[in-house]
């Protein structure tokens, strides 16, 4: 049972997230294999002020 987990920044509706699962369930069964029924989609919201790149929070301003 394949478990696809997406983290992203909050702010998405309720239906661009159900939208998003239905492609990545569709992309993962046109190339891995399988049925609708075996792939779960866990989407984790993170804000911006809890991820970094680079040394750098995204919530801090642009230099």
């Amino acid at each position: 049972m394949p478990m696809i987990r997406i983290e992203m920044f909050e702010g998405r509706t309720v239906e661009q997230k159900r939208a998003c699962a239905k492609a990545v369930t569709q992309a993962f069964i046109e190339t891995c294999g399988g049925t609708p029924e075996s792939v779960s989609v866990i989407f984790t919201d993170v804000a911006k002020q809890d991820w970094a790149n680079a040394g750098r929070l995204y919530s801090d301003p642009k230099e």
